[in-house]
């Protein structure tokens, strides 16, 4: 606990200024935007490596708070405090010393910007090498804050099952990987199709990522799928809100 508060207290400043752009996950069921994930970029709408190469051990913490912050003052714009869309969050597990410390700009942030927590997704990838008790004691706290949890990029990365059978968060994100040519390749079709029945047993809300064509689409929509995200509704629009292209297969 002293190294993580000292850490917070003293960990250097993210110096490289940057923006976000925003992609939608979009609901076809219901024929709305469920949630608006943000992405980092530069201030001039550089890539996320232009950013994301420059974070170090050292101002890690410093980055992943300063991400928050930035996420939510740009969302807050352009969502009224009545709208049920909800703005998702990646967050890095190792910036995080002691989740409900760590915490507390954002509350702070989220307080003054009237968005409350419930619409609020936090999403990590599995691709971070973490301590699981770490990254679950992170999640149980936020679950208990009234924030959503998401796993990012699931199937590709370090946790996968071991991590699922010990915390359901509430929306799984299926890596795009699993995704892309799907419609072409009968084995991505079973892994996803017991993939996603899994996840209901579970009652956890998958989310298909990088769709991008309609044949793919169709695929998805036939396994019972009805969220997305992807360059077939929309790509990511930076500081704006994308308006997505609610199409069906």
């Amino acid at each position: 606990m002293a190294v993580g508060c000292a850490g917070c207290r003293d960990g250097q400043a993210f110096a490289l200024p940057f923006s976000m752009a925003f992609q939608p996950i979009v609901d076809l069921d219901s024929g709305k935007t469920f949630a608006h994930e943000a992405l980092v970029r530069g201030v001039t709408g550089e890539g996320a490596y232009h950013v994301l190469s420059a974070v170090t051990d050292e101002n890690r913490y410093a980055f992943d708070q300063q991400c928050r912050v930035r996420a939510l003052e740009l969302a807050a714009r352009q969502l009224s405090a009545t709208s049920d869309e909800k703005l998702s969050i990646n967050f890095m597990p190792n910036a995080v010393y002691e989740p409900r410390a760590c915490i507390r700009l954002t509350l702070a942030t989220a307080e003054r910007l009237n968005f409350a927590p419930e619409r609020i997704i936090f999403e990590f990838t599995e691709s971070e090498r973490v301590d699981t008790d770490h990254l679950l004691s992170i999640l149980k706290t936020y679950r208990q804050i009234g924030f959503r949890t998401a796993i990012d990029d699931f199937g590709a990365g370090h946790a996968g099952l071991n991590l699922l059978a010990r915390f359901q968060p509430d929306i799984v994100k299926l890596d795009m990987d699993l995704i892309r040519d799907i419609d072409r390749e009968p084995a991505k079709q079973i892994v996803v199709k017991h993939t996603l029945a899994m996840l209901r047993d579970f009652d956890i809300m998958p989310v298909c990522e990088g769709v991008e064509t309609a044949e793919e689409l169709k695929v998805l929509q036939d396994f019972g799928v009805t969220l997305f995200q992807g360059y077939l509704f929309a790509k990511p629009a930076f500081e704006a809100f994308a308006q997505p292209v609610l199409r069906s297969a």
